[in-house]
């Protein structure tokens, strides 16, 4: 956690998560620094991720002042992920955590230059708290396709998010894998025997992207 020397922890804090080499930080940001009770975040870098923890101020609007101020420091777009109001160094961690989990959310999902906690996520932020257990839930939808992938080396699972991210095209899928349609029929045939009949409507179609997403962030 970011040094709290004369901090207020009993106050509620905002966490912000952003990413970014150092050299892409503000100096009054990007190096780590104590807290003034009530007056100013404590902040420090971290895996090559900023970590800031604000003492009362919403979530949400921290998330906003920090992505804004770093954009106008930088001129490049900041993705931030959020969480809180946390109390006391546990909460804290833990919010740190939550709010590290939700910029990898974002990422994987596409979302750059977004600002989010958990509640703005829908139901893939239903999946990323720590009561739930996300690689149970992707392996009961994709389980099969991972080991056959394990196993033999294959790639049915490239070829899975790259048929959805085209459309479910196979000439598109093919090009993009830069393989010939007819195998990416022979893959889509093999996915069909390890997950059955059915995969590719769109009730379970849906739960099969939302775990492929999901599977992307654990890796």
């Amino acid at each position: 956690m970011p040094g709290s020397a004369g901090a207020d922890l009993d106050a509620p804090h905002a966490v912000v998560v952003t990413g970014g080499p150092r050299a892409t930080v503000p100096g009054r940001w990007g190096r780590p620094r104590s807290c003034r009770a009530g007056t100013a975040a404590c902040s420090t870098l971290q895996d090559g991720r900023l970590v800031l923890v604000l003492p009362r101020t919403e979530p949400r609007e921290a998330a906003r002042i920090v992505s804004a101020e770093l954009r106008r420091a930088t001129g490049l777009p900041v993705t931030a992920g959020t969480a809180g109001p946390a109390r006391g160094p546990a909460e804290i961690a833990a919010a740190r955590n939550e709010a590290a989990r939700c910029l990898q959310t974002l990422l994987v999902l596409g979302r750059r230059g977004e600002v989010a906690g958990v509640d703005d996520l829908g139901f893939v932020g239903l999946l990323l708290g720590d009561d739930r257990d996300v690689p149970a839930y992707v392996g009961s939808v994709l389980g099969p396709v991972l080991d056959y992938d394990a196993q033999r080396g294959t790639a049915l699972v490239e070829t899975l998010r790259t048929y959805f991210a085209h459309g479910g095209n196979l000439g598109r899928t093919g090009s993009a894998l830069h393989v010939h349609a007819n195998t990416v029929t022979q893959r889509l045939e093999r996915i069909t025997h390890l997950l059955g009949e059915g995969w590719n409507t769109p009730d379970r179609q849906l739960e099969v992207q939302l775990a492929l997403r999901l599977h992307a962030l654990l890796d």
